[in-house]
């Protein structure tokens, strides 16, 4: 039987699996409590959420207008503004008593048409630095939700929206209960995750530096993503330098290899920066070079400062990684004592109190 107490939230992402994990995280929980949810993504977000079943989803392609050439800012200016007219007679259809902007471009357009129709919206900033898009929303929306304190970018007479919530991540995250328990005597499991562009430069760089770690009597066990167009290449790579691997593309199961691993080696996207955070796993963050405003670079830079991994960047990977792990290899304490400041995080109370917030949002 239908509950027609519950209200109808809209929650808008799309892109990359790094916002549109925890969107579907959020959207999970938000159902199972009060909410009826309706995901507004792009056609990227939706190869991600399509199998989803606990909820409708829309799909509004949007765009960036912070390109170089000036008929691409003219075709992404037209772009959002279509998609801001589509948004608008989606929002006034459906009659959703708030909107949860996940950042991106992609939640731009929805968050605008709330705007235009009075709908209050809420904005979400998992990174150190504010957002584009998030910058020039935030002083319409209700609240700036974010992961850290050390948020950088937010003009100080917004500072009063701003609500400390902790990293949005999917539940089975949260719930995952890590060994601390570390076996690198007998050898050093490591995994190594990132996006396409992460796929392509580890798959270079870092089959040599094991090479040259196991011509240094380093034992290692590698879990390499990568892109299905890598994997038998690198598979005969490691097979040929006779080094123990296991390579996988994209993979939603990440907890059955986070489990097996001493260390990750990651680019430093907030989301995945938070996962490896919340399950214990040492981080050896490679900033994303070109990431929109060096974001990547400062939250990497953050995790290092407050003794949850290293920061090593692309152009010093073949300088400074092996030393690295050799360090590690030598002495197993540096990784239990970055595990034990792991453990004084945790994100375990974010829906709790993203759910309180909304629901006095709405009753407002």
């Amino acid at each position: 039987m239908k509950n027609y107490n519950k209200k109808k939230i809209v929650v808008a992402t799309g892109g990359t699996g790094g916002h549109i994990f925890p969107a579907s995280g959020l959207a999970e929980y938000l159902t199972q409590h009060d909410f009826y949810v309706d995901i507004v993504t792009d056609e990227r977000g939706y190869r991600f959420l399509k199998n989803y079943e606990n909820f409708n989803i829309k799909v509004i392609n949007s765009a960036t207008i912070f390109k170089k050439n000036l008929i691409k800012k003219i075709i992404a200016f037209l772009t959002i503004i279509f998609s801001t007219i589509k948004s608008l007679f989606f929002l006034i259809k459906i009659k959703p008593a708030i909107v949860f902007g996940m950042g991106g471009y992609s939640s731009f357009p929805v968050c605008v048409a709330a705007k235009i129709l009075k709908i209050p919206f809420i904005i979400y900033e998992n990174n150190l630095v504010l957002g584009k898009a998030n910058k020039y929303l935030l002083p319409f929306s209700k609240k700036l939700f974010v992961a850290y304190k050390n948020l950088q970018g937010v003009n100080t007479k917004h500072n009063l929206k701003i609500l400390k919530t902790g990293n949005i991540i999917r539940q089975k995250i949260l719930n995952y209960k890590n060994n601390d328990y570390l076996n690198i005597e007998k050898n050093l499991s490591i995994i190594i995750l990132g996006g396409s562009q992460a796929a392509k430069i580890f798959a270079e760089k870092l089959p040599n530096i094991f090479d040259k770690c196991k011509r240094e009597n380093i034992n290692l066990k590698i879990y390499q993503q990568c892109l299905e167009s890598q994997k038998n290449t690198l598979e005969e790579k490691y097979k040929i330098l006779k080094i123990d691997c296991e390579i996988f593309n994209f993979s939603n199961n990440l907890l059955s290899y986070l489990s097996k691993v001493d260390i990750a080696i990651s680019r430093s996207g907030a989301s995945m920066l938070a996962e490896l955070l919340n399950c214990r796993i040492p981080i050896i963050a490679v900033p994303l070079p070109n990431s929109a405003d060096n974001h990547q670079y400062e939250n990497a830079k953050y995790f290092k400062e407050k003794g949850y991994g290293y920061l090593i960047e692309e152009s010093e990977i073949d300088l400074k990684l092996f030393q690295l792990i050799k360090s590690i290899h030598k002495d197993k304490d540096l990784l239990s004592k970055m595990k034990l400041k792991q453990k004084n995080h945790t994100d375990a109370k974010v829906f709790e109190i993203i759910h309180n917030q909304i629901i006095n949002i709405t009753n407002e």
